[in-house]
């Protein structure tokens, strides 16, 4: 299972086409997100989505502002939309989510971002880097959805879970 954080439309459909202008075969098939919890195996769905709720309902929405780019590189082969306001709000999701029945070790520590060019060639990561330097998009995080990675190798989503918790100040 995985949980991200949607991007709404229209930043959703302007960042799947810069993905595939970068020749990121996944373009196609991965939506804009922020991941909060990485593929994790849930042997026991009921208890997963029971922990997500608790989560979720104490969560009160919160604004992201995603604005330029850059790379996990040479770590990973990875060029991202970074996260600017609302990085704190994901870090603490994450911590939260990946507690309970999802706890398990990250191979990388988490850095919420926007996934913009993966396995590229060089050329095409800088050229992701450049062209979203100066990207800049906000949203209302309201939302956050569980996936469940089907036998085929897709994700599908499971349940959509709405943020309920009361903003403070």
């Amino acid at each position: 299972m995985g949980i991200v954080i949607p991007v709404p439309e229209p930043m959703a459909s302007e960042l799947r086409r810069a993905r595939a202008s970068f020749g990121d075969p996944m373009a196609s098939v991965i939506p804009a997100h922020i991941t909060l919890v990485t593929t994790t195996p849930a042997p026991d769905w009921e208890s997963v989505l029971e922990h997500v709720r608790a989560v979720t309902s104490a969560q009160a929405p919160f604004t992201v502002t995603l604005r330029g780019a850059a790379s996990f590189r040479p770590v990973t082969p990875v060029v991202y939309v970074q996260v600017e306001d609302g990085f704190s709000e994901c870090s603490q999701l994450h911590k939260e989510l990946q507690s309970g029945p999802l706890d398990h070790e990250n191979t990388y520590p988490y850095h919420p971002h926007v996934t913009v060019a993966h396995d590229v060639s060089e050329a095409s990561m800088d050229n992701a880097v450049e062209t979203l330097r100066d990207y800049s998009a906000s949203f209302t995080v309201d939302r956050i959805g569980v996936f469940e990675h089907d036998p085929h190798g897709l994700w599908v989503l499971r349940e959509e879970m709405v943020l309920r918790g009361q903003r403070r100040g």
